[in-house]
């Protein structure tokens, strides 16, 4: 075998290489035989524009290579003609083989023709069994296909939608491109669709009427969640109370304590399985179903449409929250603010529920959205109403279902600081509003007071209008029928107090502020100082025309100067603060100037009682010959009048009352007297006059020294001070040395309430007995009385200084 290697051919080389044709000639033939491209050649020759000498020079090396072929075939002819002869000496050899060939096929045939018809056979029976397992196959198939139709149909019949649609998503993974019936599988390409679209229907149709449904469900909801805060609060309120009663008690007796096991309602009545899993969809106590939209979700999220319902659900939910938002102009908010806000509160309360159990159907962004939207509506409605708002109790009471909806919510994660800041901002408007209310009311018991004693004739009467405001002076409870110090205006006022405070403890109390004490203490005082002070004063200066109803008026303002403590200690009490803090910021008594007014009152009116007894002082005989031994008749008809008046006040009025309209009454009685004797209607008076003066002094200071049984020692010394002026001028007038009186220290120890004028202008008017009308004719020659003397001396010295 020749190489498939073919060898490099060199070219002969040229006699003579000067010619450059045959020298071209001889590198194309050299190219040839080197099997090299002969690419250069022909662009060269078109190049120089001679393509018939390379046309020649391809001619010439073709012929120069049939003479070399020819000589090959000369080489191996004989070889050839060697070959023919063996290939005739095989053919015999072939026909001895082909005869053999055609005995053995014959036989092979006879042989074989059985088997053939028996292979032919057994082919047909496999196809047969093929074909048969083929169409049990198919079959089965079916069959199947048929199953999930039927129970897919029975899915559907029963409103199972999620198993309906796994039911078709089967046929549509497992079997539709496997159905061997294309008329089945053209049905079932065209049902599946409309499956679907049916079963989308079914369920928004569902999801729907949810809707309708959850909106009556949420303010039912609302209302009952608010309604178990106020009952917690309520809870709260007793607990605290029982405190309060436990702090008295410990405060009272520390021996005698109190214990009590308190019982926690665990259950807020929120139902506690929604937070850990679905519960069916429903809320325990509160009792909201929430299956058909977790169904509706569900059944979206298996038709692969989940972002579209998400959508869709949060537009829904949108829509009614905004319908919510509406306040209807035709009934009062007030009639209309439970149902507005119990509304809102249902409705967050069921997002959160949806927010925490749907997997995803509701984003908290959105509901954080929602709810920003919702509280700054609540704010808008909240201050457009209470700038319309002009009774207190309207707007306590919104304030509180408002405070009650910011408990609720705030329990499910919702920030209610801008509700509360709003109740806030409103808090002086309203205490205007409550003094406003407080000042009618407090106006309208005045005026229909009598002035009369409070009769209680049962002890229920008796813990109402007494015990209840700490008003009792005892312990003990008295018998019944009881005669009150006071008149029915105390505790009906008290009871208007008492309800301020407490409408002002509730409006400041949960609204976010947590020591408010200070704030509710500000307007009681603003309540006690400018409107029951003011009306009480009104009242006195106005409607009090008797000394009765003076007394009446000032017997009631030291009852009400209790129940002032009793009110700054329920106020404190109430707020939660101690009640040393709350007696260590107490300043004085609020009600003063009506205090006063009423006792300046009381005095006013008995020393014009006085007055008119005082008149009789014109009878005295200011020349008498002899000191008069009872005293004059003025001061009895006093002293009866004024024991008279104690004997009544002692029964109304405390003793330090009493004992300052005494000594009121008493420095007038005093004052009258020295008036009276420096007036132009006493020209003069002897020594006589002025000793019967001096026994009215004593009796009246008697009158004040029996006074100590009912007061004290110290009182009834106090009120013998209220006619020091009358008695040291009594003194003065009847003193052996009068001119003691210019010793500083003596007159600072004995005369120091006289003013150096009246002595001088009284002291003028005093004569002695000689210097009676024709007591010269009789007295010539008597010496001159030492004391007249030393009196002249006192007036000139007097006179002298001035």
């Amino acid at each position: 075998m020749q190489s498939s290697k073919m060898r490099r051919k060199v070219a002969p080389a040229a006699a003579d290489g000067d010619s450059s044709e045959k020298f071209d000639q001889l590198l194309l033939s050299s190219a040839i035989c080197n099997n090299e491209d002969l690419g250069p050649f022909v662009r060269k020759a078109f190049t120089s524009g001679k393509p018939e000498t390379l046309l020649h020079h391809l001619r010439h090396f073709a012929r120069s290579k049939e003479s070399e072929i020819e000589e090959v075939c000369k080489a191996h002819y004989q070889d050839f003609i060697m070959a023919v002869d063996d290939l005739r000496s095989l053919l015999s050899d072939v026909d001895s083989l082909k005869s053999s060939l055609s005995n053995s096929n014959i036989k092979l045939q006879s042989v074989a023709g059985p088997l053939l018809s028996s292979l032919d056979a057994f082919v047909e029976a496999r196809n047969i069994s093929q074909n048969v397992s083929l169409a049990l196959e198919s079959v089965r198939k079916c069959v199947k296909l048929a199953d999930l139709c039927s129970r897919a149909n029975l899915h559907l019949s029963n409103n199972n939608f999620y198993m309906a649609l796994k039911c078709v998503d089967s046929i549509e993974g497992e079997f539709i491109d496997k159905t061997p019936s294309s008329t089945l599988r053209k049905m079932l390409e065209k049902q599946i669709p409309e499956i679907r679209s049916y079963i989308e229907r079914k369920i928004n149709k569902e999801f729907g009427d949810w809707l309708v449904e959850i909106r009556i469900v949420s303010r039912n909801l609302g209302q009952l969640a608010i309604g178990q805060a106020s009952s917690a609060r309520q809870r709260e309120e007793e607990l605290r109370i029982k405190q309060r009663q436990a702090e008295e008690q410990t405060r009272l007796s520390l021996r005698d304590c109190v214990y009590a096991l308190e019982e926690e309602d665990d259950d807020d009545g929120l139902g506690d399985q929604g937070k850990d899993g679905y519960n069916n969809g429903s809320s325990g106590v509160l009792g909201f179903d929430l299956t058909s939209l977790y169904r509706a979700y569900h059944i979206h999220q298996t038709l692969g449409l989940e972002d579209r319902f998400r959508q869709y659900y949060f537009e829904n939910r949108k829509l009614q929250l905004t319908s919510d938002f509406q306040v209807s102009s035709m009934t009062p908010f007030l009639e209309s603010h439970q149902t507005f806000f119990a509304q809102i509160a249902g409705f967050f309360i069921v997002e959160d529920r949806v927010l925490r159990t749907s997997g995803g159907l509701i984003l908290k962004m959105d509901v954080e959205n929602l709810w920003e939207t919702a509280v700054s509506k609540m704010c808008s409605v909240l201050e457009d109403q209470f700038s319309r708002m002009q009774t207190a109790n309207h707007l306590l009471l919104i304030k509180d279902y408002v405070s009650l909806l910011g408990v609720t919510l705030r329990r499910y994660g919702y920030p209610v600081d801008p509700l509360l800041d709003v109740l806030s901002k409103h808090r002086d408007k309203y205490h205007e509003l409550l003094l406003s209310d407080c000042r009618k009311q407090i106006g309208e018991v005045l005026a229909a007071d009598k002035f009369e004693q409070m009769l209680m004739k049962k002890e229920y009467e008796y813990s109402m209008n007494v015990l209840s405001f700490q008003l009792q002076t005892s312990d003990i409870t008295p018998a019944f029928p009881f005669v009150a110090p006071f008149s029915s205006t105390v505790p009906d006022c008290c009871r208007i107090v008492r309800s301020f405070i407490e409408d002002s403890v509730s409006f400041m109390s949960y609204g976010g502020q947590l020591e408010f004490y200070d704030v509710v203490k500000k307007y009681l005082d603003r309540l006690l100082n400018e409107v029951l002070d003011g009306a009480l004063l009104k009242l006195t200066n106005t409607s009090i025309h008797g000394v009765s109803q003076a007394m009446q008026v000032a017997a009631n303002m030291v009852v009400l100067e209790r129940a002032c403590d009793f009110f700054f200690r329920h106020a404190a009490q109430l707020s939660g603060i101690p009640l040393r803090m709350a007696e260590r910021g107490r300043r004085q008594f609020p009600l003063n100037n009506a205090r006063d007014a009423a006792e300046e009152m009381l005095s006013g009116l008995l020393k014009a009682k006085v007055d008119g007894f005082m008149t009789l002082i014109e009878n005295v005989n200011w020349m008498a010959d002899e000191p008069p031994q009872s005293g004059n008749e003025f001061v009895n008809e006093v002293i009866i009048y004024l024991e008279t008046l104690v004997s009544t006040a002692q029964q109304i009025l405390p003793a330090k009352v009493l004992k300052r309209v005494l000594q009121d009454v008493l420095s007038h009685i005093s004052e009258k007297i020295v008036g009276t004797l420096l007036g132009d209607s006493v020209k003069r008076f002897n020594v006589n006059a002025v000793m019967g003066i001096d026994v009215d002094i004593r009796l009246l200071e008697s009158f004040a020294d029996n006074q100590a049984s009912l007061l004290s020692e110290a009182d009834a010394n106090q009120l013998k001070t209220a006619l020091s002026e009358g008695r040291q001028l009594i003194n003065l007038l009847l003193s052996n040395h009068p001119e003691n009186f210019l010793n500083p220290v003596i007159r600072e120890r004995s005369y120091n309430a006289l003013d150096y004028r009246k002595v001088i202008a009284i002291s003028e008017k005093l004569r002695d007995p000689s210097d009676r009308l024709f007591g010269t004719f009789g007295g010539r020659g008597l010496k001159q009385n030492p004391k007249k003397k030393s009196l002249d001396t006192l007036i000139k010295r007097l006179r002298d200084v001035s």
